[in-house]
Order: structure tokens, then sequence, then C-alpha cells
């Protein structure tokens, strides 16, 4: 079942030469994060594989996700519904706790691979790959901290906000796709701290502290401009110069404009399949809005992961991602059959998830088969 080969040899052979290249300049990350992970990563064992803390830091988000669908589905329990049971103040507290361990274990992993001698293409891959998904799972987290009611932003502007955050994400490995150099942007420490303490504040003093105006628009308003000015004119600029400044000193993968721009083409068909859905539906993302996020969340990653390998193995991204064939088709129906399109909307969410785990499963072990290494193991000799 999770034997299909997805890697062809010339991925594999790329994989064999990669070597890990990145630039983080972050005062924060630089003097705050990296002394503290540094010291940090010596109270693990030595047979705890970096891997391991990968994946335990997405478990941390994943209890975060459980516990806020549980308490909080529609979104209404900080506002927007007066009947809606409030999500216990504790739970916001457990959320600001275990988002600000994941975001610690992402840190503190790759010095544990460091520690131990095992750096490899494959911790790397998986780190991004898991990354990919947990970019997503910190706004629809977030969401519940705020509801529906006039202190926050349309359900639309809610799922905007989305979109703006993981394509941050996205074109900063479009970046390392051209110019074989991860700029790590400024803003991920600092919206790792800035979430965690908006959970922590709601745990402390409750959802409401938030339901404020600051010049003349509510917190979340300005948190929405915030959050869509970082991306327009830093991430997306930032980009842009280095992947021109890599062709002007031929230090970047000098590929033509057009296998340049080839990783645009999957995300864009995704978002704009998605967002047409959610102009023209008769209120598709008002119905179940958690859903039509975990499907667009479940694409993204998946979209982004295959990136991610492309860029390692140096080999050119796929124009057209298959994950996206049966996501049009479903929107083709949804638009025909409106009645059916709740339902269309939770075959396209399980299969997308299925369809995504399949992808991971079958990639990490095609790399541990090919390098000879298990992916939560570590070496014997390593331990010593």
């Amino acid at each position: 079942m999770f034997d299909y080969k997805y890697l062809s040899e010339k991925h594999l052979k790329g994989f064999k030469n990669y070597k890990y290249s990145a630039i983080d300049t972050s005062p924060l990350s630089k003097y705050v994060m990296h002394p503290a992970w540094n010291t940090a990563v010596k109270i693990f064992p030595k047979w705890v594989a970096p891997n391991l803390l990968t994946f335990l830091g997405f478990v941390c988000m994943l209890v975060n996700v459980i516990l806020l669908m549980y308490y909080d589905y529609n979104l209404t329990a900080s506002g927007g519904d007066p009947g809606a049971k409030p999500i216990p103040q504790c739970i916001f507290t457990i959320c600001g706790v275990l988002l600000f361990l994941a975001y610690n274990l992402d840190g503190i992993d790759g010095k544990q691979a460091r520690r131990l001698g095992v750096s490899g293409p494959l911790g790397e891959m998986f780190d991004h790959g898991i990354d990919s998904y947990i970019v997503f799972l910190i706004p629809f987290c977030l969401f519940s901290v705020y509801g529906r009611d006039e202190y926050s932003i349309s359900v639309f502007r809610g799922y905007l906000v989305v979109v703006s955050v993981v394509l941050n994400f996205y074109v900063s490995h479009w970046e390392k796709y051209n110019t074989g150099i991860l700029y790590l942007p400024w803003g991920y420490d600092l919206s790792m701290w800035v979430s965690s303490i908006m959970f922590l504040v709601a745990g402390f003093h409750g959802p409401e502290v938030y339901k404020t105006h600051i010049l003349g628009m509510t917190f979340v308003q300005a948190l929405e401009i915030a959050i869509h000015a970082t991306g327009l004119f830093t991430t997306l600029p930032i980009a842009v110069y280095n992947v021109i400044l890599s062709y002007k000193n031929r230090t970047g993968k000098m590929y033509s404009l057009l296998d340049a721009l080839r990783p645009i083409w999957p995300i864009l068909i995704m978002m704009g399949t998605m967002t047409s859905w959610a102009v023209t539906s008769q209120g598709i993302i008002e119905r179940d809005l958690r859903a039509f996020l975990l499907l667009f969340g479940t694409l993204f990653s998946n979209i982004a992961s295959r990136l991610i390998v492309a860029e390692m193995s140096e080999q050119k991204c796929d124009t057209i991602c298959w994950i996206n064939v049966p996501l049009v088709f479903g929107v083709g129906a949804a638009k025909y059959l409106p009645q059916y399109e709740l339902g269309i909307l939770y075959l396209l969410a399980v299969f997308a998830i299925c369809a995504h785990i399949h992808y991971g499963v079958c990639v990490v072990r095609q790399m541990c088969d090919h390098f000879k290494v298990q992916c939560f193991k570590v070496p014997k000799e390593k331990i010593k």
C-alpha cells in the first residue's frame, strides 16, 4: 500500500548530492532562539531521533486542532452566536503552550541532527514537509480566538488571511528552488511568538480581551492588515530580488524563465479553483469553514512538499500537480449540483488527506530505503 515510488532515480541521485544552505538574519532567531536551542538540545538523550522531535511538534499542533474543533467547530464560541458554549480558558492556555512547544521542537530537531552527526536530506525534507502543514494549522486554530462577531472579519476575509500566510511559506521555497538558498524570513519567529502569546493571553483573560479597537479598526482587522502587508511588502519583493540577483551574479540554478516559474502554476490552479468556489458558491465556506480550510491546507501542503522535493533533488518542478485534477472536477460538479455541494467538499477533503498521507509515507519510506536509514531511529554507533 505504501510502496509506491513517487521519486525517480534522478530525484534520488539529486538528493544524494544535496547540501543544506540557509541564511537566517532574524535578530530574534540569531540572538535568542538559536542560543536557547543550543542549550536545550543537550537535555535530550542521544537515542532520540531528530525526526521524532519534528513529528512530536506536529502532534502538538494536531492536539490543538482536535481540541478547538471539539469545542468550537463552527468558530462561534468566542463571538457570533449568543447560544454557543464558550471555550474553557484553559484550552487557550494549552493551545499556546503546545504551539510554542511545537515551534521549539522544530528549532531543536536540526540541532539534534548535527549533534549526532545524522544530518541529511531525509531530515530536511521531513522537517519542511511537516512545516508546510503546520503553517496552515496556526491560523486554522487562531480563528477560534476571535469568533464571528462584529469585532472579527468576514469568513471569506479569514480565508484570504490563510492564503496570505501559506503564500509566504511557498514564496520562500520558490526562492530556494531558483537560488539554491533558503532565506528564512524574519516574520517566521515573530509570528510563532505572537501566535503563542495570543493564545496565552486569551487563556488568562479570555478572548474578550481582543474585542477592542486600534486606530479606528478592530484588533483583528489590524492583524489582518499586518499579515497581508508582511507578504506583499517584505517576503515577496525580497524573494524576487534575491532570485534576480542570483541570475545577475550567476549563483543560482540559472533556469529559463519558464522553468523558474514552474512552481507557480500548481499553486495558482489550486488557489484559483478554491477561491472561485468560495466566491461563486451558495455559501460553502459559511456552512463549513473548517472543512473548506482543511481541504485547502492539505492541498497546499501536498503541492508545497512536491516543490520541496524538486528543490532539494535539483529537479524541475511539475507544471501540473495531479492532486488538483479531482479538485477541479469536484468544484465543477458542485457548481452544477449545488444540492450535493457539502458532500462533495467532505469527499474532496477525505481524498486529499488520504492522498497526502500516502505521498508523505511513500516518499519517506523510499528515501529511507535508498539511504539505508530509519526515520525515527538513531544508528547505534551514533548513540555512543
